[in-house]
Formats: structure tokens, sequence, C-alpha cells
């Protein structure tokens, strides 16, 4: 069986990010969307309620799609779940290189968890996660750019 690992704070969690976890079904198995905290973002919504808007996101891909909380190294975790590949989506040049330091990180550390990088679909590359919460912070309209479990979510904090 092959299983990855698609990590990531989801904070909040974007039709960019959904579009990687769809097309990554078309290649793996069974997907873990694994919500782990980055110490260096400052966070909009709680981990509770990140797993709760996740997990409502990928309710349709039950059994082939799995979403959890993690803590600690990505590496760990892929272990944890019998995973061998980390599944990452890139939107531009400056995600290549972060993600490749990444990536030769894991390798040493893990080599061997494979790395697998999809490149954003077309009229997805803008969407980042920090760009969405400032605009969320704002009261502006992120309709067109994060699923509906999303706006519900923010909604309800109204």
């Amino acid at each position: 069986m092959k299983i990855a690992v698609f990590p990531g704070s989801f904070d909040p969690i974007t039709n960019a990010h959904v579009d990687i976890v769809e097309r990554g079904k078309l290649l793996f198995d069974k997907i873990y969307v694994a919500i782990g905290t980055n110490t260096t973002k400052k966070g909009f919504f709680t981990p509770e309620e990140r797993l709760a808007i996740v997990k409502s996101v990928f309710s349709p891909y039950q059994g082939v799609v799995e979403v959890v909380h993690f803590d600690g190294l990505t590496v760990d975790f892929c272990r944890q779940v019998g995973g061998h590949f980390i599944l990452r989506g890139m939107r531009n040049v400056g995600d290549f290189e972060f993600e490749k330091a990444i990536a030769l990180n894991n390798a040493a550390l893990a080599p061997d968890i494979e790395s697998v990088f999809l490149v954003s679909s077309s009229g997805l590359s803008h969407i980042s996660s920090t760009i969405v919460r400032e605009i969320m912070v704002n009261n502006g309209d992120v309709s067109q750019l994060v699923p509906k479990a999303v706006l519900k979510a923010v909604d309800g904090r109204s």
C-alpha cells in the first residue's frame, strides 16, 4: 500500500491544499493530512478548530484520506503510520527552494521516505494560507480561496 503524508499547519486549509490532496489520491492508496504546529506562525484557528475544519473538508474521502494532528518531525510521523512518501505542493520558485531544503533534511533523517512534489494547478498558485489569514483578519472576502467549511468556521466566530 502506498501511503503518503501531507503535512502542514492548514491555518486555514485552502482550495490549493484540497487540489493537492485530490490529485495525490491518483498516486497514493492513502493520504494522511497531518496537521502540525508551526512554531513560527501565529495561528488564526486553534488546533482543534483546524482539525474539525479539515476533517469536514475531506469527509467524502473516508478510507483514502485521514486527517490527524501530529507533533514532532514529519518523518517520525511517517514511520508511525507506515508512510513512505511526503506529499507537498509547490506554487513558485520560492516554494521550490524552501521545499528542497526540507526534503534534503528529511532524506538525511529518513532515507527510506521520499518527498513528492505536485505543482499548483492553474489558477491556484496565488493562494497561500498566510495571505488568506491576512484577508480574514481584515474581514475580506476569501470565498474563492477556501473550502466552505472554512467560511462556516469564520462565520461561527462572528
